[in-house]
């Protein structure tokens, strides 16, 4: 083999490596993506966290609390643990974003997707979002596993103004 037929296949699989090697901490606040902003807020980092507000997940389709209070730029981490026996999610949206979502996870149940205003949580563990609510108004969380969002596996999230 020649060195530069050796090179090129050296660099292709370096490259193959980096894109598959990528492990998704989804939930864990160490998300990879970019900040993008949202009609909710826009990610949070760890050292800006103002205070921490744990829920619970159960099988009985029900997030505990359902309604939490933030003020217009307090960056929250939301520890959510899935105290049931099925994996369970909390996703921020608006109510449209979040139904439109749940039609989607209708139609495909196994698709993955790892943004930072989500975290799939396995049963008896406990999955966390940092997020920035930058913007004043009522939005939701939500599971939306197919079937828990229609049982009413959903909750408020009121963003107090400054």
């Amino acid at each position: 083999m020649n060195t530069t037929k050796f090179i090129a296949i050296c660099a292709l699989l370096t490259g193959a490596n980096l894109a598959f090697s990528h492990q998704s901490s989804h939930g864990a606040g160490q998300h990879t993506t970019v900040a993008e902003q949202k009609d909710w807020g826009i990610a949070g980092q760890p050292r800006q966290v103002q205070r921490t507000i744990t829920l619970s997940m159960s099988d009985a389709m029900r997030f505990t609390p359902d309604r939490i209070e933030v003020r217009q730029g307090e960056t929250v981490r939301l520890r959510v643990r899935n105290t049931g026996r099925v994996m369970h999610e909390l996703v921020i949206g608006t109510p449209q974003e979040l139904a439109a979502h749940a039609q989607q996870m209708r139609k495909h149940p196994g698709m993955e997707h790892d943004e930072p205003y989500m975290t799939h949580v396995a049963p008896g563990k406990t999955g966390e979002i940092i997020w920035t609510f930058n913007r004043a108004g009522e939005f939701e969380f939500a599971c939306l596993i197919a079937g828990h969002y229609e049982a009413g596996m959903k909750g408020t999230i009121r963003v107090l103004p400054k």
